[in-house]
């Protein structure tokens, strides 16, 4: 779920009929590390009143090669109160020559979640062009009618990394100062752009916009786009009023759309009751509750932008089993609150990459999923009610580590969700290894992960047999002809510990030369990761999530074999991390113990060589070879 109308194509501007858009008038400029060019990108919003507003879009978009084909699928939501009036599309090529023309009948009108009762009136019509010669031109335009005003479409002058403008433009018009939108403008500081404001509308221009290129580590791009921000104080959505100016005032505008979706049947209550008969505190109960939740509901997506903002009811959801994002977690909060545990409806931007909701601009536009906290204790405990798998108070990757709007009673509240930092993230490897003349091994595993890590792993033990042994196989690529014997797991989810226990062979992991057996005595976790070298780095680079891995391994020789000499103990520190290697001889064989620690950070882009430098000596240090011989 989202809460803004996200359109995959963008604004409308009236185009002569005989313009074209020949790929030879792009500037050269525009073509450099561009995999499209955005030829032209209008938006025109008009608020006629409280609760009614048009948009109208035209984007024409120029796909130079294959990592640009996403921009070919044409897309645009409707529910009963955002309607439709024309949508249109025209595919171009090179010369700029009409080859196809999409009416309005060509796109596909779909439920947004087909099959889903619940969800019946949130519809997508949608177009997707199969790309087969480049370059090729996309015209898209559309108008849509609309009483929401509570998400006005924000703007961002560029759509991605890798992608150049040509020509944004966007303007609002407003009947009077009640209804004028408020606009905050992000990252335009190195931008040439024309602004224009007058009484009852402003306009933002930009054109040239040179293609950001992706480099290794780059930040998420929406951090660096230039963008603005755009709400409407006062506005309607699905005929509730509302004023916004303040994180508050949103909280509590939210609690009305929440006010009466809780009630569930007295027999559901007392099943809720009966769970909790014998929980010894709250914080019992709410695990009960939520393992109830994970084993008798399932998860729907809604398409992005068309859910909308009000939850399904609690009752409801309990009848069919089922709900998006804000029913389920509304229906886990209704549970809660019948067994007398108090918890808050959570809006979070969800994803790899970690958005903050902005602290100076209040709306409704920021978000995209919906989760739940409980209070216990002086501490608070997140929880994502669409998982069916993640422990308790455990919320892994998607929503960790970021700002989020808590929708509190007395109004909405700004907090950070549990972050999982460096040493949490921690993946400890213990090992024997035994080598064999031939170069082949075998080896006994135990790794124990907890944090990101856990969350990264803890999966394949739903797995089937085929999987898991296709897991281990890439994930230790480096190792030939491997064979995975035996596995067993353990999945400690009150302490969210992921342990897993192996037993593993390879036929030539080490190399055999008359005397010689030369191999790697870090076997099982051997980075060679170095960052793409850039001769002159633009963009800052970004650790997101920082980590820890600990190996210890008994490696013992081939009878009759020894070690000349063992390479040195490393140990490099950096404001990246720490990383140390040791060697010990022991009785036929020999002790290695690694330590890595990945620190998370943001860093400017005069770092980047020294972060590449401090990689590098690790990975050569991992690729150590030692070599053992034999007078026999």
């Amino acid at each position: 779920m989202r809460f803004f109308l996200y359109f995959l194509i963008c604004p409308l501007f009236v185009v002569a009929q005989s313009q074209i858009y020949p790929v030879s008038k792009i500037p050269d400029s525009l073509l450099n590390d561009a995999d499209i060019v955005v030829r032209e990108d209008f938006m025109d919003v008009e608020v006629f009143a409280l609760d009614k507003m048009k948009i109208t879009v035209h984007r024409v978009v120029t796909i130079l090669n294959e990592d640009g084909d996403s921009y070919g699928t044409l897309s645009v939501g409707y529910d009963n109160d955002l309607k439709i009036r024309s949508v249109s599309a025209k595919i171009l090529n090179e010369q700029g020559e009409e080859i196809d023309q999409i009416k309005k009948n060509d796109f596909k009108d779909f439920s947004a979640v087909d099959g889903m009762s619940l969800y019946t009136d949130n519809r997508v019509l949608a177009y997707q062009y199969l790309i087969q010669d480049y370059p090729v031109t996309i015209v898209f335009d559309y108008e849509i009618d609309t009483k929401d005003t509570g998400v006005i479409p924000s703007w961002v002058f560029m759509p991605g990394y890798n992608a150049s403008v040509e020509q944004s433009r966007y303007t609002v018009k407003y009947p009077n100062n009640k209804l004028r939108p408020t606009i905050v403008e992000r990252n335009l500081g190195s931008f040439i752009l024309k602004k224009r404001e007058t009484e009852g509308s402003f306009a933002y221009q930009a054109q040239g916009l040179k293609a950001m290129k992706y480099e290794s580590l780059s930040p998420s791009f929406a951090k660096t786009a230039p963008q603005l921000m755009v709400h409407m104080p006062n506005f309607n959505y699905k005929s509730v009023p509302g004023s916004i100016y303040t994180w508050k005032d949103v909280g509590l505008w939210m609690n009305g759309l929440l006010e009466g979706q809780d009630e569930l049947s007295p027999e559901t209550i007392s099943t809720a009751k009966q769970l909790v008969t014998n929980a010894k505190d709250t914080l019992e109960k709410a695990k009960l509750i939520h393992a109830y939740v994970q084993e008798n509901t399932r998860y729907i997506s809604v398409q992005v932008g068309i859910g909308g903002l009000q939850p399904i009811s609690a009752i409801e959801v309990d009848r069919v089993k089922y709900g998006d994002c804000k029913g389920l977690t509304n229906y886990t909060m209704a549970l809660l609150k019948a067994v007398g545990v108090n918890s808050y409806y959570v809006v979070v931007q969800a994803g790899r990459d970690k958005v903050d909701f902005y602290d100076d601009f209040a709306d409704l536009g920021q978000g995209n999923h919906v989760i739940l906290t409980i209070p216990y204790n002086g501490k608070y405990y997140w929880i994502d009610c669409t998982s069916q798998v993640h422990p308790f108070g455990f919320i892994g990757d998607f929503t960790d580590d970021r700002q989020v709007l808590v929708v509190k009673p007395e109004g909405g509240e700004l907090m950070k969700t549990e972050a999982y930092l460096n040493e949490d993230n921690l993946q400890l490897t213990n090992a024997e290894v035994k080598l064999f003349k031939d170069g082949s091994m075998d080896a006994q595993l135990n790794i124990k992960t907890t944090g990101i890590q856990y969350d990264r792993r803890f999966f394949i033990e739903n797995e089937t047999k085929e999987n898991i042994e296709r897991f281990y196989k890439n994930y230790w690529g480096s190792i030939g002809s491997l064979r995975v014997e035996k596995f067993a797991f353990q999945n400690q989810k009150d302490s969210v510990l992921f342990q897993e226990t192996l037993q593993v062979s390879a036929l030539d992991y080490a190399a055999k030369t008359n005397d010689q057996i030369i191999f790697a005595p870090n076997v099982f976790n051997n980075s060679g990761y170095v960052p793409k070298r850039y001769r002159h780095r633009k963009l800052p680079f970004e650790v997101q999530r920082g980590y820890l891995d600990e190996d210890n391994y008994l490696i013992s020789y081939p009878e009759g074999y020894n070690v000349e000499n063992l390479p040195q103990p490393v140990h490099i520190q950096s404001n990246f991390g720490e990383y140390q290697m040791t060697y010990e001889a022991t009785q036929g064989g020999l002790r290695l113990k690694r330590k890595f620690l990945l620190k998370q950070g943001y860093y400017p882009p005069e770092e980047y060589e020294n972060y590449r430098k401090f990689r590098r000596q690790v990975a050569k240090t991992d690729n150590t070879k030692i070599i053992i011989t034999t007078d026999q």
